[in-house]
């Protein structure tokens, strides 16, 4: 299912990418959940997912979490105790994938 879709960082939610192709050949370029403009760059990208995750977010926090727990991305490094405190959080909160 994750080869063929993607998480969007404003609302996290998960978009396929044969809609996502459809909605910009009709000139949609933003999300298209919540019509919140793409981030230009890592650091906008990892302010959305934090705002998210100051509101409690499950999602978020676990996706939060995944970023941590592989590192390389949004600027973020590996930390594995991180990574298991959102986790658990996520899991609180009712993530159903943490």
């Amino acid at each position: 299912m994750y080869e063929h879709s993607f998480f969007k960082a404003c609302c996290m939610k998960q978009i396929c990418n044969g809609c996502n192709l459809a909605a910009q050949k009709r000139g949609m370029l933003d999300c298209l959940f919540c019509r919140t403009p793409i981030p230009d760059d890592d650091a906008d990208a990892l302010a959305m997912i934090q705002t998210r995750v100051a509101k409690r977010d499950p999602e978020a926090i676990f996706f939060l979490g995944q970023h941590y727990f592989y590192g390389g991305q949004l600027g973020l490094h590996n930390d594995m105790q991180k990574a298991v405190e959102l986790y658990k959080e996520a899991l609180e909160l009712g993530s159903v994938e943490a």
